[in-house]
């Protein structure tokens, strides 16, 4: 696209054509790795551009992680009716989570491998991560409630952690698999995570035999 073509959309629409194109050289590069010329180059505008719309490749990076981070916890809540049992929403919430991941791949990148470990976008990521765990604690929490029990707050927020770093190790091998299915990704991670922790939260527990004099 040529800049004169650029300069004649809405400022949302070249924004968002800069963001996509900076997530896509991210999620390749990585933010030390990339180049601010690359950038533009995958926008097809120039350089400057992208500094007078969106500022400091820093900027940019920070930008791209919370607009994925957005898509990503939108994609969940939504996706999530509070009506139904807790065990189907946690699934509707699981789908939507491979999903965003099948989908949006480079995004993926960008959220989860990029950013960890890279100051200060690894407290982004952090807090991101927080609020997705709160999600799923109090999904679980809703769920126990409404069948007249309690579990600490403590072991509601271990399984949320739990569930959710399961998710997250799957998640990052559907994003190598294109040809892997989402939908059957949410399932397997039912079958593997909620039979257990569903049964930890009914009160049954596995215990350690003891130990031998």
């Amino acid at each position: 696209m040529s800049t004169p073509t650029f300069k004649r959309l809405p400022r949302a629409v070249r924004e968002q054509q800069m963001l996509d194109a900076a997530v896509k050289v991210f999620s390749r590069r990585g933010f030390h790795a990339a180049s601010m010329d690359e950038i533009a180059d995958e926008a097809g505008i120039s350089k400057p551009m992208v500094y007078a719309y969106l500022g400091s490749k820093e900027e940019l990076f920070t930008a791209c992680l919370h607009q994925e981070g957005t898509r990503l916890m939108e994609a969940i809540v939504g996706a999530v009716v509070p009506d139904l049992p807790f065990d189907e929403q946690l699934w509707r919430g699981l789908r939507a989570f491979f999903r965003f991941v099948g989908a949006h791949r480079d995004g993926w990148a960008v959220l989860y491998r990029q950013a960890r470990g890279e100051r200060p976008f690894a407290d982004d990521l952090a807090a991101m991560r927080s609020r997705i765990i709160e999600v799923v604690a109090g999904m679980l929490d809703r769920g126990l409630v409404a069948q007249g029990r309690e579990v600490r707050a403590a072991e509601l927020e271990v399984m949320a952690y739990a569930l959710v770093g399961a998710a997250e190790s799957l998640a990052d091998w559907l994003a190598d698999h294109p040809d892997a299915d989402p939908d059957g990704m949410a399932t397997r991670m039912m079958n593997f995570g909620w039979t257990g922790a569903g049964s930890m939260l009914a009160g049954h527990q596995w215990r350690p035999p003891p130990a031998a004099d």
